[in-house]
């Protein structure tokens, strides 16, 4: 299985309204993306100096799984978006 996780930090000027179509589509992606094994998205409530503002996990059953997801038509539009409205998105993917 892969592991996929993500964690975003919003740009200061990205208005709540943003935020929330932001949470609203990647929370649409495992309805259109049948290689996600398992998805989860959370918002982080700390909001220290270090903290990422969202978190995303989600599982693939190979590398794969993982490949499609990326190359997703839905998956673009989602990607692009966090360019725009983020600061800072980082990545590791793991076997497990």
């Amino acid at each position: 299985m892969i592991r996929h996780v993500v964690l975003f930090k919003f740009k200061t000027e990205t208005s709540d309204g943003d935020r929330r179509d932001f949470l609203a589509a990647l929370c649409d992606l495992p309805r259109e993306i049948h290689e996600v094994q398992e998805f989860e998205v959370g918002e982080d409530f700390l909001a220290s100096p270090r903290s990422y503002h969202v978190a995303l996990i989600a599982a693939f059953r190979d590398r794969h799984g993982l490949k499609a997801y990326a190359e997703h038509p839905k998956h673009a539009p989602v990607l692009a978006r966090s360019r725009q409205i983020c600061e800072h998105v980082v990545v590791a993917d793991y076997e497990f």
